[in-house]
């Protein structure tokens, strides 16, 4: 009796087998006739549903029979299905190298099966000492998920390689065009974030079991070719510091040197001065005052459309992924990857656009106005700032009629800032071609507040508030213009003990540039006294430093 029993359960397992030989054999058959045929990939998964239906049916029907003489009938059935798939699904990874639908569809299927033998498995091991371990050793995990998370990880890869190669090729062209849209965008901004909104698209239509998990490598994937492009849109056109010129050495002037027109050569040298400090982008088109304000706007663009990207990717994640593979983190939102590199580059480019375009206009293409004309010649009053402020106001109009709302206030309250840099500059480090007299300060304060007036624009420019952070370094020395000279000679050595202590009792230390003016800094009241045109202050710096006099 318990010989026909043992042959019985023999026999029924063997019937399992062969029933999955067989069809084994009829899908091997299937993959041999004409290429216009279906693939046969598909038919993998169809194998592992039909062997899932077998087992559960095994499970029903015979395992309860047989559980009264062999203690995991039920397993031995699903382990025996298990390695016969086993085969099939092994020989199939090995000659996938890329994700296609085919592909998905026998994976996902292939761990839908594993982890419905398991169960079977597991329930019919429940009350065994070993809790089914024995069983579940005879089944090695197909891995199913990492073979397509890897495929995943490769389909990512290959489409970020070709968005970055797309960024290289098609900024090398773009032209920065203000006409290229009403908009005032680069077209290269607007279809790389068209890419990346495709790429996303695509990414959440795989149907994958997978979207939180590898949605962060995609992300920071599209986030540092964004970041590429943004910085390679600001590349090349310069920084603040490339376009303010070197200060010239200090002199002391000597009465009368007021009235000397300074010589054709000065001015070869300031111009070479100028041009050596200009760089890449003296002589570009794509560099010009227009193009940088495309630039502005193709960067404020992009940093807009993140916020829109990243909300659309919350909702396209909460739509996409099955609860069961979703966790509360991504469920909420929380847990999305962020454009975090792209968009904290799209600010400081931002930024660094609207400094390197104000101080472009004031310090190169407004040079001829400020740096060679503004308080050169025999009288003050005769090179006044008029003619820089007309200049001035052609361009903020320009600046304010191309760039974004957005960005506009950034970009008008650089070009204040550029301007009074630029005033600070002439007073201070004007070269040999100024010099001024006490009475001098009346001109100075007046067309500093012609300056002021411009950015203002009778309430429809920069807030007041605006204006008097960025310009109170020129306030606070304004005033050392009023001062006559013995009074700042001693304003200056009271400055110098002070940052040198009881050394500079004997002999003066010559104070070095720091760029930081202010009215106690000692540099600073230095450079009032070299542009004094007066006897004392001459003699002070004569016979204190030794100064050259002035040419």
């Amino acid at each position: 009796m318990l010989l026909q029993i043992g042959l019985t359960l023999i026999s029924d397992h063997h019937c399992v087998l062969l029933l999955t030989r067989q069809r084994m054999k009829k899908i091997t058959s299937s993959k041999q006739p004409s290429r216009n045929l279906q693939t046969p990939l598909p038919q993998l998964a169809i194998l592992a549903n039909d062997i899932s239906q077998l087992a559960f049916s095994e499970k029903a029907i015979f395992s309860p029979i047989f559980k009264r003489w062999h203690p995991h009938a039920a397993g031995v059935a699903v382990a025996t299905l298990h390695s016969s798939y086993s085969k099939e699904l092994n020989q199939f990874v090995s000659s996938v190298s890329e994700l296609t639908p085919d592909a998905i569809q026998v994976l996902t299927a292939a761990d839908k099966l594993e982890k419905d033998l398991v169960q079977i498995a597991v329930e019919d091991a429940v009350d065994s000492e070993d809790g089914g371990k024995s069983i579940i050793q005879q089944m090695p995990p197909y891995e199913a998920e990492a073979v397509m998370a890897n495929l995943v990880k490769s389909w990512i890869k290959t489409r970020v390689d070709r968005l970055k190669e797309w960024v290289d090729r098609n900024l090398q062209q773009e032209v920065w065009n203000p006409r290229a849209n009403k908009e005032r965008v680069a077209p290269s901004g607007v279809e790389v974030l068209r890419t990346v909104d495709e790429t996303l698209e695509a990414f959440f239509l795989l149907p994958i079991p997978m979207h939180s998990a590898l949605l962060p490598e995609l992300v920071a994937g599209l986030d540092r070719c964004l970041q590429s492009y943004i910085l390679k849109a600001k590349s090349g056109c310069g920084t603040r510091s490339s376009y303010i010129p070197a200060l010239p050495a200090l002199t002391r002037c000597t009465t009368g040197s007021k009235f000397q027109v300074f010589k054709k050569k000065e001015k070869s040298q300031m111009s070479q001065r100028r041009k050596s400090h200009v760089g890449t982008a003296s002589g570009d088109d794509s560099y010009g005052i227009p193009q940088l304000c495309v630039r502005m706007n193709t960067l404020h663009h992009i940093r807009m459309q993140l916020e829109v990207l990243e909300k659309r990717t919350t909702i396209q994640l909460r739509n996409n992924i099955k609860s069961g593979h979703v966790n509360d983190e991504f469920t909420n939102g929380v847990g999305v990857k962020k454009f975090e590199l792209s968009a904290t580059t799209c600010v400081e480019g931002i930024q660094q656009l609207c400094e390197a375009a104000a101080y472009k206009i004031v310090f190169h293409d407004l040079s001829p106005v400020m740096w060679d004309s503004l308080y050169v010649g025999e009288d003050v009053s005769t090179s006044r700032i008029d003619p820089f402020l007309q200049e001035v106001e052609q361009n903020l109009e320009i600046i304010s009629s191309m760039v974004h709302d957005r960005v506009r206030t950034r970009a008008i309250t650089d070009m204040m800032r550029a301007c009074l840099d630029g005033f600070l500059l002439v007073l201070l480090a004007g070269g040999s071609s100024r010099a001024f007299s006490l009475q001098d300060h009346v001109v100075i304060e007046e067309d500093y507040k012609f300056l002021r007036e411009l950015f203002w624009s009778n309430g429809d420019g920069l807030p007041l508030e605006l204006i008097d952070k960025y310009s109170a370094t020129v306030r606070s020395i304004l005033p050392l213009y009023r001062m006559d000279s013995e009074s700042l000679i001693e304003r200056f050595k009271s400055a110098a003990l002070e940052a040198y202590g009881t050394a500079s009792k004997s002999r003066l230390p010559l104070p070095p540039t720091t760029g930081h003016w202010g009215p106690s800094e000692p540099n600073t009241l230095l450079r009032v006294l070299c542009y004094r045109n007066d006897e004392t202050a001459t003699k002070f710096l004569k016979k204190t430093y030794n100064l050259p006099k002035k040419l």
